[in-house]
């Protein structure tokens, strides 16, 4: 998803705007660019289509050579593009102009309208130089000027004529103005010491803002000396500001080669946190009593990508221990589904700026109770639902989610067991041995680790040149497959797809070729031996990650022979979540010998605010 950070500080804003810059690296983008105001009244704008590190090192050159008089100020916006509408190129990518080069901005979201107003604007003479749809708001402004020359309400007459969503921030270059402006899409401000900030992400400028305060829908903000505040186009007071919830440093790689080899690390110390905060929460229900939900009869999880998989476990526990029917919600598919009365809405976003899923809650929140699960209790989802459940993970900077979805997993499952438990479907002592079966999860993904590490390399060389890969998987290891070819298709840029091994026979067989790798999560259910017999019929390259006997032994049996009565075969209700461990592994090894980036993979974004619906222009 696209990212913002603008500054308007005491002295030369560059340097906030390119170190901020970095710290929104993690939400994937495919270009970059930087505008600040000079001392001589102008606009210096430079872009890369390239990495944060080479706008860098573009911004001191340009410095280099520009005139001491057009030395930057204080005051400057950036940006970070996710290509939704115009090709990834230095003239589509952020900051954009008006036809003067008087007006900045940086936007993310979508013009749903921007087709009609930029023939509007084009036949009053304006010139557009870029392809996508976030230029209109600059030449809006513009034209707005033209009959006020108050910032502050041509931003507001802008945002009037705007359909979609917007989070915008404008920059004057004859005295130094800056308003920001938000609808639909994340905007926070902060003040400090050294000045005032823009971004999209709190994160972005937690080094130097200790309180931060988030746009609400509607709001338009300027930035000064005493802050202008207005929603709906009428002036409000400024909102009481939250303590901002993130480290100000980035983390650190350590002696790990990638961020995603730290937080793949990181996972069994996560799962043990919040096993120790909500383990005994759990057993007696307090954990859901205390979110003050109403009685449900269905649980629907509206989610994307990764956190889908992970509530495609949270709702299978669901099932699985007290007969609750559940919905599992593709976030982007959601203006298909009709939810059943009594439902109660899960949805999960790692980021909780999921464009996607905060779309779908349009459609369901006024009808449904809604409990988000997220990194960020400060997000857009968390202030739109009813109950928030923090997964509690950390910072994560890879792009592609890893411990992340371990945590969504852990804090999903005991909040539906509390839930059980509050409900009375489920009773206490039965609670009590599926929190001790999780508690011993830290050991077994620190081993599945261990096991990982001595067989992923090779196998990864083995598998590295076939076309794509197969997962196959049954039952509860289905979405942990699911999540494993993500992962390969994600990072190493070639299909990888996941299919229940029972559906074999019904199509995907047709994939199966001589040599294509099958990777099957083998959790010991029986069945699994025939469909790893089917595929090796046919010359598969079979990689099994399971018990003592598998390629990548990485699962081990229960400790906890009460568990084991519960639910039979030695299968936890939530299935074999160390198996991720060993997938998560051979995808970034896959991707490493392909020499693919994997702390930044291309085509992957956290949120895109493309997802709005689009009006034809």
């Amino acid at each position: 998803m696209c990212g913002i950070i603008a500054a308007r500080v005491t002295d030369d804003a560059t340097p906030y705007l390119l170190d901020g810059l970095e710290r929104l690296e993690y939400r994937g983008y495919d270009s970059v660019g930087v505008a600040v105001r000079t001392a001589a009244g102008t606009i210096e704008t430079v872009r890369s289509v390239s990495r944060v590190g080479d706008l860098r090192a573009r911004v001191a050159e340009h410095a280099a050579t520009v005139p001491v008089a057009s030395a930057a100020t204080g005051a400057g916006i950036a940006h970070t593009r996710w290509a939704t509408r115009g090709a990834v190129s230095e003239r589509n990518a952020h900051p954009h102009a008006d036809c003067s080069g008087r007006i900045s901005i940086v936007h993310n979201g979508t013009i749903a309208n921007a087709g009609r107003l930029r023939s509007s604007l084009e036949a009053q003479g304006h010139v557009f130089r870029s392809e996508g749809d976030s230029e209109v708001v600059a030449h809006l402004v513009e034209r707005a000027l033209t009959v006020d020359p108050d910032l502050m309400l041509a931003v507001q007459l802008t945002a009037a004529q705007l359909e979609g969503s917007w989070a915008v921030v404008v920059l004057d270059a004859r005295d130094g103005r800056m308003v920001a402006a938000a609808h639909r899409s994340p905007l926070v401000v902060a003040r400090s010491d050294r000045g005032d900030f823009v971004a999209s992400d709190v994160g972005a400028i937690a080094p130097w803002c200790e309180t931060f305060v988030p746009l609400r829908d509607g709001d338009v903000v300027e930035l000064g000396e005493a802050w202008s505040w207005s929603s709906g186009g009428l002036a409000v007071p400024v909102p009481f500001p939250t303590p901002a919830p993130f480290a100000a440093d980035t983390p650190d790689r350590g002696d790990h080669a990638d961020h995603m080899a730290k937080e793949i690390g990181e996972q069994p110390a996560i799962v043990a946190t919040i096993l120790d905060r909500v383990g005994r929460r759990t057993v007696d229900g307090s954990t859901w009593a205390g979110l003050g939900l109403p009685a449900f009869d269905r649980l629907a999880v509206v989610a994307c990508g990764t956190s889908l998989h992970a509530g495609q476990v949270v709702a299978g526990v669901l099932r699985r221990l007290g007969g609750v029917p559940t919905d599992v919600v593709a976030a982007s598919e959601s203006d298909q589904v009709v939810l059943a009365p009594g439902t109660l809405v899960v949805a999960i976003s790692r980021s909780g700026e999921t464009a996607d899923v905060l779309r779908a809650l349009e459609r369901f929140e006024d009808r449904h109770p809604v409990l988000a699960l997220t990194n960020d209790v400060h997000s857009s989802l968390a202030r739109r639902a009813d109950a928030v459940l923090d997964c509690d993970a950390g910072p994560e900077v890879g792009v592609t989610a890893t411990k992340t979805f371990t945590a969504q997993v852990v804090v999903g499952v005991t909040a539906v067991v509390s839930a059980l438990v509050a409900s009375g479907r489920l009773d206490p002592t039965r609670a009590a041995a599926l929190v001790d079966e999780l508690a011993e999860l830290p050991g077994r993904m620190a081993a599945a680790a261990a096991v990982a590490a001595d067989r992923v390399p090779l196998l990864a060389a083995t598998v590295r040149d076939a076309p794509g890969l197969l997962f196959l998987g049954r039952g509860p290891g289905l979405p942990y497959a699911a999540e494993g070819a993500l992962k390969t298709t994600e990072l190493s840029y070639r299909w990888a797809q996941a299919h229940p091994a029972g559906e074999l026979k019904h199509g995907p067989l047709a994939l199966v070729d001589e040599g294509i790798p099958v990777v099957v999560v083998d959790h010991g259910d029986h069945r699994l031996r025939a469909d790893v017999a089917e595929v090796r019929a046919r010359g598969a390259l079979v990689v099994t990650i399971g018990g003592a006997d598998s390629d990548v032994p990485a699962l081990t049996a229960s400790r906890n022979a009460t568990a084991d009565l519960a639910w039979g075969r030695g299968t936890a209700p939530w299935g074999p979540v160390e198996a991720v461990v060993p997938l998560q592994m051979l995808a970034r090894e896959l991707a490493l010998q392909a020499g693919c980036d994997v702390d930044k993979p291309r085509g992957t974004a956290r949120a895109v605010g493309g997802a709005w619906p689009v009006t034809p222009g």
